[in-house]
């Protein structure tokens, strides 16, 4: 009765009620988006950063959305007082935001993997799938229990009802989307989004519940104190939860840029730079610091000027500056968090890198930078992680590689590093170099591979400037007064020598069907993820190697013929008693 009565004095009040709903209805949206945004965010970290990854993420999303809907809104059209579902939906989409976080952030400890680890196919379907159920099907089922309750308010019919709270959501989204973007995401305290959420959500709840409440005073104490406890276990559980999820390492930053979540972990004597879950630098790294950038500067007779295009933070930079001939080095950066984090939690680094006038710090894309500078170059390096994703593999691209000739002197040199294997090259590891080193053979006349557990590629823009003779390279390491540890007088020879760089250059020749690598064709992409899937499946792998040789044209058809083959299900499914009527 009193619900009946509510929804009559909602009717004379007409204005302002239903602009109260629509606002707790657009709430919805905002609330979702910004939940999956922070939590996709949270499952990179977890897992594996790419964008296959959050293919696998998002489904789950929709999955559990659609049942939450889907069941829930069966129910949300025989329930007598929808307002209450309504009221009830809310609340708990306020409590499950965090509980879904930490489960997030616990999940790692139940996959016992460490950070940096990447992990299957598998666990990382069935962990999304377990975590993000709850949180999906009451974010779900209120959309379908606000069309109910729409309805019953303005009296329209269930479709008009459902049209506009999918407006208002998508509307809601909207906002959501622009607010993570711009404010919410650059908060270090993910817990904090979800306490500001929650305490959103149970507002919302409050304002839905108030015109047909006979006790409007004690039901907003009750709302009050739940909101005071979301917001102080939003500060709480923050230092928890990344406790458990760095665990065996000394956390000692976590932060967040518009890239990616940024952590920095100490263990012993080095610190380890990860973003999104996986290591971007850590320091000191002698070795890799080397082995990034004389390679490629030692092919050069008389290298002047430098590009390096990401990772100079762990000591590339200050390697590179030895060199004598060098007269200025531009190093591009494209998130520039990682300049704070660096002054911040990698001091003496840092101050090696800023105290030389000879290097020039940018922050932004580097296939921007290079499109906008009007300078050339002796030597361009990418220091950059394998093309795990589609933002990474734009710099293995011919197109790039073009971009790069175009900004090389006469001499000039590009080089990069990808991950290999010291002795054994597998058939997943070879398809992958093939690719690379036939992209960079459509540009350059001349490219040299050196092998090792990473391979770095050596290419030059005129023919008769490289040598793979490590003498040579001995000779030049000499008269510039250098005395690198792991690019050395020892290990340069073996690193180099005639049977190792042979042998490496016989398992990685292009093959009839060895495909280029593009910028809208990233095979290389494709063939990274199908050398990471193998060690779990090799049936992953091959699956996902047949994704890359497909033209775009199959790969259009197979979709439209999968969707039309679904159509008979619309037909199958049963209706409801409103749309009967």
């Amino acid at each position: 009765m009193n619900e009946q009565m509510g929804v009559q004095s909602t009717g004379r009040q007409a204005p302002n009620a239903i602009w109260v709903l629509r606002l707790v209805l657009s709430l919805i949206g905002f609330t979702a988006v910004i939940a999956q945004v922070m939590l996709m965010r949270e499952l990179l970290v977890v897992f594996y950063g790419n964008e296959l990854a959050l293919g696998v993420m998002l489904a789950n999303w929709l999955l559990w959305t659609a049942l939450g809907a889907g069941l829930l809104g069966r129910w949300a059209m025989r329930v007598i007082h929808p307002r209450k579902l309504v009221a009830s939906l809310q609340t708990l989409l306020a409590f499950a935001l965090p509980v879904t976080l930490l489960a997030v952030r616990a999940s790692k400890d139940l996959c016992h993997s460490l950070p940096g680890e990447i992990l299957g196919p598998v666990p990382m379907f069935l962990t999304s799938c377990a975590t993000l159920s709850v949180l999906c099907l009451i974010s779900g089922g209120l959309f379908a229990a606000g069309s109910r309750l729409f309805r019953d308010t303005t009296g329209a019919p269930i479709a008009t009802a459902t049209g506009a709270v999918y407006l208002l959501e998508a509307a809601g989204s909207g906002v959501g989307g622009v607010v993570a973007g711009l404010m919410l995401l650059q908060m270090s305290n993910p817990f904090a989004i979800t306490a500001v959420l929650g305490v959103l959500n149970l507002l919302a709840a409050w304002a839905v519940m108030a015109p047909v409440s006979t006790r409007r005073h004690v039901m907003g104490a009750s709302f009050a104190v739940m909101a005071a406890l979301l917001l102080i276990s939003g500060y709480k559980l923050q230092p928890l939860s990344l406790a458990r999820l760095w665990r065996g390492f000394d956390l000692v930053a976590a932060q967040n840029s518009v890239y990616g979540s940024l952590a920095v972990v100490e263990t012993g004597a080095s610190r380890s730079l990860f973003e999104n879950g996986l290591i971007v630098m850590t320091v000191p790294d002698p070795a890799a610091a080397e082995e990034a950038v004389h390679f490629a500067l030692l092919e050069h007779p008389e290298p002047r000027r430098l590009l390096l295009i990401g990772g100079g933070v762990n000591g590339s930079v200050a390697e590179a500056l030895s060199h004598p001939s060098l007269e200025r080095i531009d190093y591009v950066e494209l998130d520039p968090k990682i300049f704070d984090v660096a002054a911040r939690y990698f001091p003496a680094a840092w101050r090696k890198l800023r105290s030389d006038s000879r290097v020039h710090i940018h922050s932004m894309d580097g296939r921007r930078f290079l499109k906008s500078t009007p300078d050339s170059f002796d030597v361009i390096i990418v220091n950059l992680p394998d093309p795990h994703t589609a933002q990474l593999n734009r710099f293995y691209t011919e197109e790039f590689y073009r971009e790069a000739a175009a900004k090389l002197r006469p001499a000039g040199i590009l080089s990069f590093q990808v991950t290999s294997s010291e002795n054994y090259i597998s058939q997943e590891l070879a398809d992958f170099l093939r690719c690379l080193q036939h992209t960079l053979r459509q540009v350059f006349p001349e490219v040299t591979a050196i092998p090792g557990d990473t391979v770095h590629f050596i290419a030059a823009a005129k023919p008769g400037t490289l040598t793979s003779d490590p003498q040579e390279l001995l000779l030049r390491l000499r008269a510039r007064h250098l005395h690198p540890q792991y690019v050395g007088e020892n290990f340069l020879p073996f690193r180099m020598s005639p049977d190792r760089m042979r042998d490496l250059q016989l398992q990685i020749e292009a093959l009839p069907s060895t495909p280029v690598n593009r910028d809208f064709a990233p095979v290389a992409y494709y063939f990274d993820v199908a050398l990471w899937s193998a060690p779990f499946h090799q049936t992953s792998a091959r699956w996902v190697e047949s994704f890359a040789s497909m033209s775009f044209y199959r790969f259009f058809v197979a979709t439209m013929l999968l969707l039309a083959a679904l159509i008979p299900l619309l037909w199958l499914w049963p209706a409801s008693r409103e749309d009967k009527s």
